[in-house]
């Protein structure tokens, strides 16, 4: 770990307090000076830290920059295990999903990570687009690299779901719900969307790689997402005031769906978040949609309908609930 990076991850424990540069630099193990140039470095990245002579350093409460030293300090401050890959970080980019299947053909090693604080061309399922406003929420891929076979990519996309689930309840204190297969609801409205892209190996079926592409709103107002969005889509905290930082909440996520690979063993806990089993839905795929009663999540993470007298299970498409029963 970088000076500057174990800078900003001991300020980062210690927000509004301030910090005398000796004690900063004995407790890094550094000179001074060391400490005063690591904290120019981190002004420069955009982080507030207030310096004056005789009061030491302060990191402003608030502060949020979003950088790649950010989130290893966040990384090294949630476990004692180093990040596996690499990490690139980017103010904006046209699609997380695109840059990182270029880094990933070019032989991005697994767990690599890249960061847009803005997307102008986000993409959901079906072509959809996602909105991503600058700074405020979390737009990222992680490559992974796991010994799968093609037919794995939902258990990725359902063990991603259940991966940010369980960092945002850890970070936040906030209990999320899963829609099939990849969207994440709170208080009735979509607060993030996943999808998951891949190259398989036709010879030998196995998965070359995969991307995993998670765009979780934080801070967005339902100004941003305009009149049309604002009654079906939100965020954690749509006043705009979020208790924790971007850098902490990619780093929880990437370690919870780290820790989860190659396994993937995410079915426990993705039924018992998800709500469409018990609805009748509308399913949208390849052709017409057609509706059916959701029954259960099988053991394959497909979602097991009753439609027509006959029972079906679905491992791709899209669903939306209806509000009462249509045959």
């Amino acid at each position: 770990m970088t000076t500057k990076q174990a800078l900003l991850q001991y300020l980062l424990s210690c927000p509004d307090q301030p910090l005398s540069g000796q004690a900063l630099a004995d407790k890094l193990g550094v000179s001074r000076m060391a400490v005063s140039k690591a904290c120019r470095e981190l002004q420069k990245q955009g982080w507030q830290i207030e310096a004056a002579s005789g009061r030491g350093y302060r990191l402003c409460s608030g502060s949020d920059a979003l950088t790649g030293d950010a989130v290893l300090s966040a990384w090294a401050q949630q476990g004692d295990t180093p990040y596996p890959g690499q990490v690139r970080v980017f103010s904006t980019l046209p699609s997380s999903n695109r840059t990182a299947k270029e880094w990933a053909m070019a032989g991005a090693p697994h767990g690599s990570l890249v960061l847009a604080g803005e997307q102008t061309e986000g993409r959901g399922r079906r072509g959809r687009t996602f909105v991503s406003p600058a700074g405020k929420g979390v737009y990222f891929s992680l490559i992974l690299r796991p010994e799968v076979g093609a037919a794995a990519s939902l258990a990725v996309t359902g063990s991603a779901a259940v991966a940010v689930c369980r960092a945002v309840q850890k970070l936040c204190g906030i209990e999320l719900s899963i829609k099939w297969v990849n969207d994440l609801y709170y208080k009735g409205k979509k607060v993030c969307g996943i999808l998951t892209e891949a190259t398989t190996d036709l010879e030998s079926g196995h998965t070359e790689w995969l991307v995993v592409g998670i765009g979780l709103n934080l801070t967005a107002s339902p100004a941003d997402f305009g009149t049309e969005l604002s009654s079906i889509a939100s965020s954690l905290y749509p006043d705009g005031s979020s208790p924790v930082s971007r850098a902490a909440l990619v780093a929880a996520i990437c370690r919870e769906l780290l820790s989860l690979c190659p396994e993937f063993d995410y079915l426990p806990e993705y039924r018992q978040r998800c709500f469409v089993p018990g609805h009748w839905i509308t399913v949208y795929g390849s052709g017409e949609p057609w509706s059916a009663k959701a029954i259960a999540i099988d053991d394959n993470g497909r979602l097991l309908v009753e439609a027509g007298g006959r029972q079906i299970a679905i491992d791709h498409g899209e669903v939306s609930i209806k509000p009462a029963q249509t045959e």
